[in-house]
């Protein structure tokens, strides 16, 4: 359904999960492509993003299947270097994160590829990726502003990469490391500021040569890669998504004090993910860990969510990197809050699939919260509880807005509609049904 009003309810509780983590099962499907022999997948993200990616890595040569019975993925790799030109153009839909790793992957192989995608993602630059890759001999036919559709023409006798980072990207740093890849010698990617490091952990997982260090200087993290290696089959499984647990989770705090909290399992909460907690944590809400666990080379946990007051913050920019996917159910968590409070260091929320600042504000003011943009954040006034609510949130094709303003609408005194929900899906099937399993109402009727 893309049209639902969301309605006020006192709270949200219950015990819940929530589906793979869309970064790790892309990398999950891409380095098993690239491994020599048969990998599997548990616990995949089967959302329109990732099976965007196993239909392009079919495309391309590796052969993929699933889920069996047991919810299980086969993916027969083709080896490192082992990709062929695909027939057609490949079809990244609404996904960044596919589009810019697709990009570093081609890029060192010997092949002729288009990359195209949904009007949502062509609009998204992707020149912060084709910029770093050109040193490797590829070449890239761009639309205008440098957007898809990209056609790459990999280089048949790649040049290794040695990069410092401009912006803080884990899409463009694994972009690097998937191009190396296939380089011969050693590659080298500095991070001045550390992202989500998924795909180092999960390229040593496969038997890749690569090493971790800080730099004594700066402190930058200094990423060694030795190209051309021999995958060898993983057997992955992929945690629960923090970015989606983040609503649940958001939605349980908000709730009203002393009310039965909100528990999600079996969550993903490696350090260079878990921001939203930090900055939740500054906000006064009581989130627990429980029962810490480890699952295919990642932290997870169980967390428990209980509703109370929040608190304004004035977040520290540093934390950016470590929640930038969470910000808009974060200004959410604000918007109810007591005080003011002020996020900076956001500016790459302007090149999501939305303008998510601009996006999250028209939200919010409309819904009777102040709210002041910033270049590269927001300033919000919390209601101290209940915003007013009532006003239609436009959600620009972009399923993170659409979600937090399903939230927005169960802490309003008045309901919320949101024009199209549609885009939900490239993250999260079933979020409709985990929310009213919690105790949401949504539907489609008038207000």
């Amino acid at each position: 359904m893309s049209h639902l009003i969301a309605r006020p309810v006192d709270g949200l509780s219950g015990r819940t999960h929530v589906p793979g983590d869309k970064s790790i099962s892309h990398r999950a499907l891409i380095l098993s492509a690239l491994t020599v022999g048969r990998s599997t997948v548990e616990g995949l993200l089967a959302a329109e993003d990732v099976l965007a990616t196993a239909a392009a890595l079919r495309a391309l040569g590796a052969r993929i299947e699933g889920p069996d019975a047991h919810g299980r993925w086969q993916i027969d790799g083709v080896g490192v270097g082992g990709l062929t030109s695909p027939a057609g153009a490949l079809d990244m839909g609404n996904s960044g994160t596919g589009a810019r790793l697709f990009l570093g992957l081609l890029a060192t192989h010997a092949v002729r590829a288009t990359l195209i995608g949904d009007a949502s993602l062509s609009r998204r630059p992707m020149g912060r990726v084709l910029d770093p890759l050109a040193p490797t001999g590829a070449r890239f036919e761009a639309g205008e502003g440098g957007r898809l559709p990209v056609t790459v023409v990999g280089s048949a006798d790649p040049l290794p990469l040695e990069t410092r980072l401009s912006v803080p990207s884990a899409q463009v740093k694994s972009a690097l490391l998937l191009a190396a890849l296939n380089t011969p010698g050693l590659s080298r990617v500095v991070e001045p500021v550390p992202t989500r490091d998924h795909s180092e952990r999960m390229l040593a997982a496969a038997g890749a040569e690569i090493s971790v260090t800080a730099d004594a200087a700066t402190g930058a993290r200094v990423i060694d890669l030795v190209g051309q290696p021999e995958l060898a089959p993983v057997d992955w499984a992929v945690p629960g998504d923090i970015s989606s647990a983040a609503f649940p989770l958001v939605a349980g705090l908000l709730g009203a004090p002393g009310g039965a909290p909100v528990t999600v399992t079996g969550v993903g909460v490696n350090p260079l993910r878990t921001g939203l907690l930090d900055a939740l944590d500054a906000m006064g809400a009581r989130i627990e860990r429980v029962n810490p666990r480890s699952r295919g080379g990642e932290p997870i946990a169980d967390l428990v969510a209980y509703p109370g007051r929040l608190d304004a913050i004035e977040m520290d920019p540093a934390l950016a990197p470590r929640l930038i996917d969470e910000c808009p159910i974060l200004f959410v968590a604000a918007a109810c809050a007591h005080g003011t409070s002020r996020f900076t260091g956001l500016g790459e929320l302007r090149v999501k699939e939305s303008d998510r600042l601009a996006a999250m504000a028209d939200a919010l003011a409309a819904n009777g919260v102040g709210v002041e943009v910033l270049d590269d954040g927001l300033v919000v006034e919390g209601a101290g509880g209940r915003p007013p609510g009532g006003a239609t949130v436009a959600t620009h094709l972009d399923h993170r807005i659409a979600m937090s303003a399903l939230v927005l609408g169960g802490v309003c005194t008045a309901p919320v509609p949101i024009d199209d929900t549609a885009a939900i899906a490239t993250s999260f099937p079933g979020f409709v049904e985990v929310m009213t399993g919690l105790g949401a109402h949504f539907d489609a009727g008038r207000r």
